[in-house]
């Protein structure tokens, strides 16, 4: 087994509005700073796709694990090449914070798809693969009612469309709506509202799928998004903090973003403890459905409140996320030991022989 080396390399992108003066994100330094602390080395290199094979040849032998702090979405061309390289690492021997595949199965929006099995995901959840999926069973479940639809990429409620049938026509529930149908669009990034026919937003909607890792998720919309959604910020298998998101005032606002104008609430994960108890016992399931047992480093889990057939609160699972996951709110509070202390952990448990410094 390789000697442990107690270096720890970051990933980080240049540019993007996550960075700080220094360049850096704001919560990457401070982590660096609390391995420092205890006896563990650090370096931050920036990516770029033309430097792949140069890092990869930097890192080789140099650190014991990565840690990435890259927004998909700040990188030129996309992530393939550098989820190649995190890849290329690991196989080396490196640990992933996350691996790739682990940042994909946890946080593509299929995965609720993957545990409708679970209490935590309505049975009537669906993703689209292909534009002929969608044409087919997206005007049969609207017909039920009001549809959230999430794509897989962007952020900050980019391409998540809440439908509504504003339609003065009666339909008949279970049929599939005709492409002439009149609907409302709420946009999840701003709340604001489009008119259009069915058909026209559905050709809209086409843009989500193709391409690259494109899919749509398709789940029922559920009105208590109104009273908040509700975010569980882990460290690993640790939940650290709770983000109580109340969606702004507006008779169609529903988005949870700051960038809507939500308002956000930090609480103590006891004061949802039930909430918390409940999905902590449903990680086993969660993990073994998405196919991993590497849980990312940081990463969160969003929920909804819907009421359950005998009137109880039940929470629904809307997303999770763990590609680049921000706590610059709680560095005050130190939650930067926390994530320093998991990272010296996760090294450790794959070096048993190690004698804790």
């Amino acid at each position: 087994m390789p000697k442990i080396k107690r270096r720890i390399v970051f990933f980080e992108a240049e540019g993007g509005s996550d960075k700080w003066l220094d360049g850096h994100r704001r919560d990457t330094q401070p982590i660096v700073f609390a391995l420092k602390s205890r006896g563990w080395d650090s370096e931050i290199i920036f990516y770029r796709d033309e430097w792949k094979e140069r890092i990869i040849e930097y890192c080789e032998d140099r650190f014991d694990a990565y840690v990435s702090r890259i927004n998909p979405g700040n990188l030129a061309y996309g992530e393939s090449d550098y989820f190649d390289m995190l890849r290329e690492l690991s196989d080396n021997g490196m640990i992933g914070m996350a691996h790739p595949d682990a940042m994909i199965s946890f946080g593509a929006k299929d995965a609720l798809v993957k545990l409708r099995h679970t209490s935590m995901v309505p049975d009537d959840t669906y993703v689209y693969y292909s534009t002929e999926d969608f044409e087919s069973q997206f005007p049969v479940s609207l017909s039920l009612g009001d549809r959230v639809l999430k794509q897989n990429r962007g952020s900050t409620g980019s391409g998540i469309w809440r439908v509504s049938v504003v339609d003065k026509r009666t339909f008949e529930p279970g049929e599939p709506l005709p492409s002439d149908t009149l609907v409302k669009c709420t946009e999840a990034r701003d709340n604001h509202t489009e008119h259009r026919t069915l058909g026209d937003f559905m050709g809209f909607c086409h843009r989500y799928i193709e391409g690259e890792n494109g899919m749509l998720v398709d789940m029922r919309y559920l009105p208590r998004i109104k009273e908040g959604e509700i975010r569980i910020l882990m460290v690993g298998s640790e939940p650290i903090f709770v983000v109580h998101k109340k969606p702004a005032e507006g008779e169609d606002s529903f988005s949870a973003t700051l960038f809507s104008g939500a308002k956000y609430t930090y609480d103590d994960p006891s004061a949802w403890q039930g909430l918390v108890d409940r999905f902590l016992s449903e990680l086993p399931a969660i993990c073994g459905s998405l196919g991993r047992d590497d849980i990312p480093l940081i990463w969160t889990a969003d929920f909804i409140l819907d009421t359950a057939d005998d009137g109880s609160d039940r929470y629904v699972l809307g997303e999770i996320n763990c590609s680049c996951v921000g706590f610059t709110s709680h560095l005050e509070e130190g939650i930067q030991d926390k994530v320093a202390r998991e990272i010296i952990r996760v090294v450790k448990a794959r070096h048993p022989e190690v004698v804790p410094a």
